[in-house]
């Protein structure tokens, strides 16, 4: 997934989530497998296909033609179909219908050539020396030091400080057109927003829960709140999924990056903690003066 900020680095944490990801916040090995699938047809075919129409695409169709140009010459017919047909049961939405990690290395091994061959030779384009990187220095700010720290204490300070400043479509004046269902839901916020205050974090939960489930529009701030939360309650799955879904809904926001910075260390997911508290802190550099 392409991101539209400068053309050309890419955030892939959503664009390859299994469709039981959003529902249990887990994940499995039949997550990992779907997730490979997806990027197994996206190389194949030099563009990326949402997951959720893949299968059709990909039903009915001369799977040669769905390659991508430039690796013609590179793989014989029955090769690229099998992989596009390997890739298509990775995606299958049932995870115990998709292969499992020892089917998919064993078939991949079968298909294994070159192995000691340079991508670039093998594509025969001239590789440019290398040029040394500019070192770019990212200054944290207190809520970014505060995330790679785990000091959930300040993170919930913070977060309180900052408001509903990551819902730009907040608009009081309006709910005095809401159904009664939205005024409830709008009741449930502002219950949610007070036990959050109070670290009253369960409560916080449930109440923001039935907010986001009773709201128009989603609310990029509720999530983030509720995934500290989840956090302060010991549910970094919760934590992580609430998180990625505010990042969904504003993907320029820092603290949805920082919030899955967080949730991803509780995991012992290191590195892409680290990636993505780098992410954030780019974001909040460039973005701050909106915000």
């Amino acid at each position: 997934m392409k991101n539209s900020r400068d053309g050309k680095s890419y955030s892939t944490n959503l664009a390859y989530t299994p469709p039981e990801f959003l529902k249990t916040g887990r994940v499995t090995s039949e997550s990992v497998i779907y997730s490979f699938g997806s990027v197994l047809l996206d190389l194949l075919s030099g563009k990326h296909i949402p997951p959720s129409h893949a299968l059709d695409l990909i039903k009915g169709k001369n799977l040669g033609s769905l390659m991508d140009s430039h690796l013609e010459g590179q793989f014989t017919i029955e090769e690229a179909t099998e992989l596009i047909r390997l890739a298509s049961r990775c995606l299958q939405y049932e995870p115990r219908e998709r292969p499992t990690i020892r089917v998919l290395v064993d078939s991949l091994a079968t298909l294994q050539r070159k192995v000691e061959v340079p991508s670039d030779v093998m594509l025969g384009v001239q590789r440019e020396p290398l040029s040394p990187k500019p070192i770019q220095v990212v200054v944290r700010s207190k809520l970014a030091d505060a995330c790679s720290r785990m000091d959930l204490t300040s993170i919930h300070q913070q977060l309180v400080a900052l408001h509903y400043k990551g819902d730009s479509s907040v608009d009081e004046l309006s709910f005095q057109i809401w159904t009664r269902e939205m005024q409830e839901a709008l009741n449930a916020r502002k219950r949610g927003d007070q036990a959050f205050v109070e670290k009253q974090f369960e409560t916080a939960i449930t109440n923001y829960s039935q907010f986001l489930s009773g709201s128009a529009n989603p609310s990029a701030t509720a999530l983030v709140r509720r995934s500290l939360a989840y956090l302060f309650t010991d549910q970094p799955n919760l934590a992580l999924r609430d998180a990625m879904q505010a990042q969904y809904v504003n993907p320029e926001w820092h603290v949805a990056f920082y919030m899955q910075s967080v949730a991803l260390k509780k995991l012992n997911m290191v590195t892409e903690s680290s990636d993505m508290l780098n992410e954030g802190a780019s974001l909040e550099q460039q973005y701050s003066p909106k915000h």
